[in-house]
């Protein structure tokens, strides 16, 4: 008796590299290409704004980064980014702190806690708010929001002005650091919560049935299965979400009182951002303010490939860290 052996067909990691198909073969080339294509651009931009940054900052009389003041067209040019960096970075501390706890809790309500009749318009209003234009938030800001701060302020200001930073020592509209907080919270909110319940939904339904199964309630499968398992796009979604608060321009600009002036009290209006200042200023710089404001765009650049780095560190730590226990 004769027997026979068949060979299955190698799998896709096995097959010869010169084996695959001309499809893949031209994916991987406008993959690679288009990689390519986005470090190209981005390294142009860099020397860009390298060059003219060099230009304006080697004529600037006081230190770049510690100088308070804003006025390159003086004689001698006085420029610096010691407001912008304090401002950019304190209003950006408060979208998030006020920003990721919310969308969490949204995208946990939307993707384990509401009904399915509830939840599908839910996610489409937090769809539509993402796509709502920054210069609608900032004459919404402006109009309704603004206003209607000054009683939170002074109730701030009486119960928690022994903080120094909710201490208004200034009268004024609430066109301060804190009102740009809590408007870029509210513009980041749609974002972070879309990205964290599209993760929450990924979750595998066996690990939520073996919590189930083994008597865990509904916030300990959470807990359990949930939350350690979407933790790297949580980080992803705010890291976005930062992004945006970072360059946000024309609702800073429209609701800030700007100020080059630093002060701890949140609550007294002025300030300034990065991309509020170059907005603010652009159109009536010279060719040499261009170049100031250009040295500022420098920092900020800087600043968000910081942050989207130390994003991508953090994730890969705990993919590696998650690797290890498994």
């Amino acid at each position: 008796m004769v027997t026979t052996t068949t060979t299955p067909p190698p799998t896709e990691n096995e097959r010869p590299q010169g084996a695959t198909r001309p499809g893949d073969r031209i994916f991987l080339g406008l993959s690679r290409g288009s990689g390519i294509t986005l470090l190209v651009i981005m390294a142009a931009i860099a020397v860009f704004l390298t060059y003219r940054a060099v230009l304006a900052i080697s004529q600037d009389s006081t230190n770049f980064l510690t100088t308070s003041e804003w006025n390159p067209a003086g004689d001698p040019p006085v420029f610096g980014i010691a407001v912008l960096v304090f401002g950019t970075i304190v209003s950006s501390i408060i979208a998030m702190a006020i920003a990721v706890p919310i969308a969490i809790g949204i995208a946990l309500f939307i993707s384990h806690y509401a009904p399915r009749k509830l939840a599908a318009p839910l996610a489409y209003v937090v769809d539509l708010l993402a796509a709502v234009p920054s210069i609608i938030y900032g004459l919404w800001g402006a109009i309704f929001l603004v206003p209607y701060l000054d009683g939170l302020n002074k109730w701030l200001d009486e119960y928690m002005g022994w903080t120094y930073i909710f201490d208004k020592s200034s009268d004024g509209p609430a066109r301060s650091l804190f009102t740009v907080g809590i408007l870029l919270a509210i513009m980041i909110l749609p974002i972070i919560t879309n990205v964290t319940r599209e993760v929450f939904l990924q979750v595998p339904r066996m690990h939520e049935e073996a919590a189930l199964a083994l008597g865990a309630t509904r916030w300990e499968v959470i807990r359990m299965a949930v939350l350690p398992f979407g933790r790297s796009g949580i980080i992803s979604a705010s890291m976005l979400g930062l992004g945006r608060a970072l360059g946000e321009t024309m609702a800073v600009a429209v609701v800030l009182s700007p100020s080059f002036v630093i002060s701890g009290h949140l609550l007294d209006p002025g300030g300034g951002t990065f991309a509020q200042n170059i907005a603010s200023k652009f159109n009536e710089a010279n060719e040499f303010g261009r170049d100031a404001l250009i040295a500022s765009g420098l920092v900020l650049f800087a600043i968000t490939l910081l942050v989207n780095g130390a994003a991508r560190w953090i994730i890969a730590r705990r993919k590696e860290y998650s690797g290890a226990n498994a």
